[in-house]
């Protein structure tokens, strides 16, 4: 008896040994990374695939570094669906305001996606003094311009990713001249989704290849989001003798687009300024094929296998390692990148101070993904370039053969353009 007493004065001393003695240090707070984003759509899912790769690198690193302690990422995600056909700008808002005050971001990364829904959210932003990192979707110039001209208000926005301007200007006229003169080309047709990029992006388009001595075939023929039938469109680009069809929409649709484009062996070639379902790797299965030789600007490289930077294919394997799938498309890198400019930002700054943060963002000089990233210091918007080695590099690639192929700029192309052999004819 006295025996067992002992054994069991000795377990409870143990225990209250234990009890008293410091146990493993508590994780550090997280750094809570917001993201509106519209989620069913592949500017929104990708970005948050993206986002949330990064996010598992980083933390299995060793998390950022904040002053003296190590922290963290956290990702919360809220579906803005603001690229859904009817929804209104006000339910992204929502959406961005329960990030803010329910989910209590630190940071506010991806979206909103939709460039009516992300100027509307500037205002707010700029308010709760949150620094917010654009990175898919909102194409549209105004929003950097709005930065450039209220400076100290909007010193807390950022866009990583490209915008319409310099995608018109700067890739997508370029590659159009270059392809004229390859291969004897100046009839162009526009098909263009009734959303303000689009429309804008269209118009400019339209304006400066006529100025470049192209034949531009009327005026761009407008399709409202979720149209299922294009035949209309491409029956009139084929009686007009369009040698090129640029399309730009953001929509999934833009898929039965080229089915019907292939099916009915309309002998002009589909160049996508914005063609969502062409961007990804399932679009060829989706489309048996008959997507062979559109072309598609995903504005950023990394967003379709190169070589633009020793970090671009080590991103492009590890996306489709852990998401089986190579990146999907326009908002991949860019997402990607803008977490790890976060983190830069944030250990050069030593703080989550928004003002320190911004500052720190204003002056970052990283070689990433598909570039160099700097931001411009009027206006917040990455520099691209045509160089990766002096800015954020555009793609331009083609379907051949089940693959995309990247054929502009230059520098990190791939392979060269080909046209459908009915063309040729």
């Amino acid at each position: 008896m006295a025996s067992r007493l002992k054994g069991l004065l000795g377990i409870l001393v143990a225990i209250a040994f234990i009890g008293l003695s410091p146990g493993p240090a508590m994780a550090a707070d997280p750094i809570v990374l917001g993201c509106p984003l519209s989620t069913a759509f592949l500017y929104g899912w990708d970005a948050e695939r993206a986002i949330k790769l990064a996010v598992e690198e980083i933390n299995k690193a060793g998390g950022v570094q904040v002053g003296k302690e190590k922290r963290p990422f956290k990702v919360e995600v809220i579906d803005t669906r603001d690229l859904e056909p009817g929804v209104p700008v006000s339910e992204a808002l929502l959406g961005v305001k329960k990030l803010i005050l329910q989910k209590n971001a630190d940071f506010i990364l991806g979206g909103p996606i939709r460039s009516e829904a992300a100027l509307a959210a500037m205002p707010l932003l700029a308010k709760e003094k949150k620094v917010s990192i654009l990175s898919s979707g909102t194409l549209t110039p105004k929003y950097h311009k709005t930065v450039a001209k209220s400076p100290e208000k909007y010193k807390y926005l950022f866009r990583i990713s490209g915008e319409a301007v310099w995608m018109v200007t700067g890739e997508i006229i370029p590659c159009l001249m270059d392809l004229g003169k390859r291969f004897n080309l100046n009839r162009l047709f526009i098909m263009i989704q009734d959303v303000g990029h689009a429309r804008a992006g269209g118009g400019i388009i339209a304006k400066i290849m006529k100025k470049k001595g192209w034949t531009v075939l009327g005026d761009p023929v407008v399709y409202p989001t979720g149209a299922t039938d294009f035949s209309m469109g491409l029956l009139k680009a084929k009686r007009e003798k369009a040698q090129v069809i640029l399309i730009w929409m953001d929509m999934p649709e833009t898929s039965i687009l080229l089915k019907q484009w292939n099916d009915m062996k309309i002998p002009a070639l589909p160049f996508g300024s914005i063609i969502a379902a062409a961007e990804q790797p399932g679009f060829w299965k989706a489309t048996e094929g008959k997507g062979e030789y559109c072309l598609a600007n995903v504005v950023n490289a990394g967003n379709a296998p190169c070589e633009a930077t020793p970090w671009t294919m080590k991103f492009v394997k590890a996306y489709e390692k852990k998401w089986g799938v190579e990146p999907e498309g326009y908002g991949s890198s860019s997402s990607y990148m803008a977490v790890y400019a976060l983190k830069d930002a944030i250990e050069r700054a030593g703080s989550l101070d928004s003002d320190k943060v911004a500052d720190a963002l204003k002056k970052i000089d990283l070689m990433g993904v598909y570039g160099r990233v700097r931001f411009d210091p009027k206006s917040n918007q990455v520099i691209p370039s045509l160089d990766p080695k002096e800015g954020a590099v555009g793609t331009i690639f083609q379907w051949q053969g089940g693959k995309r192929v990247v054929v502009f700029p230059p520098k990190i192309a791939t392979g060269e353009i080909k046209l459908p052999p009915w063309m040729k004819k």
